[in-house]
């Protein structure tokens, strides 16, 4: 559906309706994220408190809307753990303690989005394999961290990519094991275990 044009109490169409995507991304997050609520775009609109008319103006459908979700949650990881990383210095333990532990206080500050992520992608057959090329993406993304500080020329490119799914692979499962209660361990654990997975895959 096309934004109308026009400003409307000095706020423009193309910033009204950024702004309602905003509420309904945030809305599917919430509704996709609660095993109460059955994940239907009906739900969504109620909680975003907009109509189904304003739904489609940001999305094809239900699909759609779920994937930019899960999409903006993967941006968020990767952009926040790289900026812990960098904060951190050139120390590679420092960094992947840094890059775990920011990874891990966001899930901690919003747990729908760790559930979502990591948990309930994988139940939506559409969405399954966008999950897959996200965390092959992340791995891709921890293999040339690798690479840059840990160096080693005895190791080659498949090497790395390989080390690489195994730890995004291991993380994933260990933070599905803490968020679903079946692990009882801290923030600062995940961060220690992390460390010590990733430099015995790299050294």
């Amino acid at each position: 559906m096309a934004v109308q044009s026009g400003v409307y109490r000095g706020v423009s169409a193309a910033d009204r309706a950024a702004e309602r995507r905003s509420r309904l991304l945030d809305a599917a997050l919430t509704v996709w994220a609660d095993p109460e609520i059955r994940t239907t775009m009906t739900a969504v609109c109620a909680e975003a408190g907009l109509s189904e008319r304003y739904f489609y103006e940001s999305f094809s459908g239900l699909d759609a809307a779920l994937e930019a979700a899960l999409d903006h949650i993967a941006a968020e990881i990767e952009d926040i753990s790289r900026r812990a990383a960098d904060a951190a210095g050139q120390d590679p333990e420092a960094r992947v303690r840094a890059s775990v532990r920011a990874f891990v206080q966001l899930l901690e500050d919003d747990p729908r989005k760790g559930r979502v992520a990591i948990i309930e992608a994988v139940a939506v057959p559409k969405l399954r394999q966008r999950r897959t090329q996200l965390l092959r993406h992340l791995a891709h993304e921890s293999a040339l961290e690798a690479r840059e500080h840990f160096g080693g020329p005895h190791r080659g490119e498949t090497a790395d990519e390989t080390a690489g799914l195994f730890f995004i692979g291991g993380m994933a499962e260990l933070v599905t094991a803490w968020l679903d209660g079946t692990l009882r361990v801290s923030a600062d654990e995940i961060a220690d275990a992390a460390v010590r997975v990733l430099l015995g895959l790299y050294r």
